[in-house]
């Protein structure tokens, strides 16, 4: 779905927690996440540091739909 939403040339990030299935359905975008049963948060943090968790990882993809690609980029920290 992540490459027929950008053939309509609307940017699309994959946020995922495997890295190489993204790059096998050829997300342009990719954002890695934490862990497969929370990708964007971690329950053993306080509420302060998971939400601290939670903007950086957003803001990485903000940053990652500003990035003009040619080809499949992964966003690391």
């Amino acid at each position: 779905m992540v490459k027929e939403i950008e053939r309509t040339g609307i940017p699309v990030v994959h946020m995922c927690t495997v890295v190489p299935i993204s790059l096998t359905v050829g997300a342009n975008r990719i954002v890695p996440t934490i862990a497969i049963p929370h990708p964007l948060g971690n329950p053993s943090l306080d509420s302060e540091e998971e939400k601290k968790l939670r903007r950086k990882l957003v803001e990485k993809a903000l940053k990652a739909l500003e990035t003009e690609v040619e080809e499949q980029t992964v966003f690391e920290d």
